[in-house]
């Protein structure tokens, strides 16, 4: 059985890329970047996909650790926090753009909205976005159907169809701005 690395020879072989520092790194530091990553996301799963994801992206990324950033561990909780960080950043964008196309459609009997200059904005807006991800939008917001009901009536896996709604919501938001 082999001896733990000390801190600085777990620190080069990770700047080096080397394999067995990468499950190292995770098993010394992996519940610190958990607590890092769920006390921003506040979500066990959320935290637990957070940190693969980060080191993941940290270790195939080139040059992303050198010593001279500060020790590993210290590094790789700042990248995990900063990543939950985005990652609440973006849900909330998300829920913000939802809420505001929910209550756009509900607002609305079938896209008449009083504004014209609106309503033209988010017709141009929907027949922008390709049919894959406009379809699915409109059955979730004017239709007011769950994501599993559009899965089940398109015959697509529902992370297909959760992952084009969002998709479609981002480009929606990029194109209508985010001012309401």
């Amino acid at each position: 059985m082999r001896a733990a690395p000390d801190e600085e020879a777990l620190a080069l072989a990770f700047a080096a890329k080397q394999r067995w520092a990468f499950d190292e790194a995770y098993k010394r530091y992996g519940k610190l970047l958990y607590s890092a990553a769920f006390r921003v996301l506040e979500n066990a799963q959320d935290a637990q996909d957070c940190v693969h994801d980060v080191l993941v992206r940290i270790w195939r990324s080139e040059d992303s650790y050198a010593r001279s950033r500060g020790t590993l561990g210290g590094f790789l909780a700042v990248c995990a926090r900063n990543e939950a960080i985005t990652r609440m950043r973006s849900r909330a964008r998300r829920r913000n753009a939802e809420k505001r196309l929910t209550a756009l459609a509900q607002e609305q009997d079938e896209l008449h909205i009083p504004d014209f200059i609106e309503a033209r904005r988010v017709r141009a807006a929907l027949r922008s976005l390709p049919p894959e991800q406009a379809r699915p939008l409109e059955m979730a917001f004017f239709e007011q159907k769950t994501h599993l009901e559009v899965a089940a009536e398109l015959r697509q896996p529902l992370g297909t169809v959760k992952s084009r709604i969002a998709a479609g919501l981002r480009k929606l938001g990029a194109a209508l701005g985010n001012a309401q």
